[in-house]
């Protein structure tokens, strides 16, 4: 079973960054997508952003286009979401996932298969 486990959550001002990794502990991480899902208090998980292992594409949530980025380090198994301009409307627990999504599947949850346990995001001043 794969084990996804995410790092680099805390609590930051508004317009600070923060970057999130992801180890993942799999053999051929090259031949999966990876994507970045968060989940506010009360609300429901939220696409944040996705590197597709076709194409190795990239595609984003509409709230975080140009502020997030998704890279990927297949050499170690590693993703990251590299965070700028950090909003409270940001604040939630951050979820690294994989699998082989279709297009139409790859801003759901059921588009993937694995999960890791989550680290928090807090944007406050």
């Amino acid at each position: 079973q794969v084990q996804l486990v995410e790092s680099g959550g805390g609590l930051v001002q508004p317009g600070a960054s923060l970057r999130l990794s992801c180890v993942a502990s799999i053999s051929d991480f090259a031949s999966y997508t990876v994507g970045w899902f968060r989940q506010a208090q009360g609300k429901e998980r939220e696409f944040v952003a996705s590197s597709r292992h076709v194409l190795r594409t990239t595609y984003y949530g509409d709230s975080v286009k140009g502020r997030f980025t998704i890279s990927r380090d297949n050499a170690k198994n590693t993703a990251y979401l590299q965070m700028n301009n950090l909003k409270p409307e940001d604040t939630g627990i951050y979820y690294c996932a994989n699998g082989r999504p279709i297009l139409t599947t790859l801003r759901t949850t059921n588009g993937y298969t694995s999960w890791g346990q989550g680290t928090q995001v807090r944007v406050s001043s």
